[in-house]
This record gives C-alpha cells, structure tokens and sequence, in this order.
C-alpha cells in the first residue's frame, strides 16, 4: 500500500501549495491598501478555493493515515 502512502502526500502537497496561494493572496489585497468592499470582493472568491484546499489537503493526510494502517 505504498501507492496509496505517495497519493496521499502528493494531495497534502497540492492543498499546501493551495493555501500558500491563499495567503499570499490575501496578503498582497493587504499590503495594496483595500478596505471595506473591495476587501470584501477580493477576498470571497479566495474563501472558497481556501477551503477547497484545505479539504485536499485533509483528504491527502486521510489517504496517508490509511495506507500506513493497511500497509503496516
């Protein structure tokens, strides 16, 4: 179950890269000076690939968890 083990390190990856994006998102509408309602509008479509992101990267953590319990 080794494959299994990779797959799920390699989705953790892509979430992590996912929410490093979101962060430096968010910090660059900061350091741009945004307030109010254009903060709003910057930030609400990066709430949901936030969360996406953060669900692959769990997802990817489960699949580890699995293939270390069946391979082990």
């Amino acid at each position: 179950m080794e494959w299994l083990i990779w797959i799920g390190a390699a989705l953790s990856v892509l979430g992590l890269a996912g929410l490093f994006y979101c962060i430096f998102v968010a910090i660059k509408a900061k350091r741009a000076g945004l307030e109010g309602e254009a903060m709003q509008e910057r930030l609400k479509g990066l709430v949901a690939l936030n969360m996406g992101a953060l669900f692959l990267s769990v997802i990817g953590l489960m699949t580890v968890a699995l293939g270390v319990f069946f391979g082990g």
